[in-house]
């Protein structure tokens, strides 16, 4: 298991996931959303191969419409 802080709160998750299965485990719709990995924004085309380590900080950021 590894520890990350996921939107400021500590969780665990299993070793080797992608920032495409955290999404996916969340039912987070990667069109709808921005992802800051450890103070960087990560581009949408890196989501698949990029594998959570312990200790990262993910921000996950949701679009909503309005007016």
């Amino acid at each position: 298991m590894a520890k990350i802080q996921l939107n400021g709160k500590q969780i665990k998750i299993r070793m080797n996931l992608s920032i495409k299965d955290l999404l996916k485990k969340h039912r987070l719709n990667q069109e709808k959303i921005a992802i800051e990995l450890n103070g960087t924004i990560l581009p949408k085309q890196k989501y698949k191969k990029t594998k959570i380590k312990n200790n990262d900080k993910i921000e996950i950021v949701q679009f909503i419409g309005g007016g």
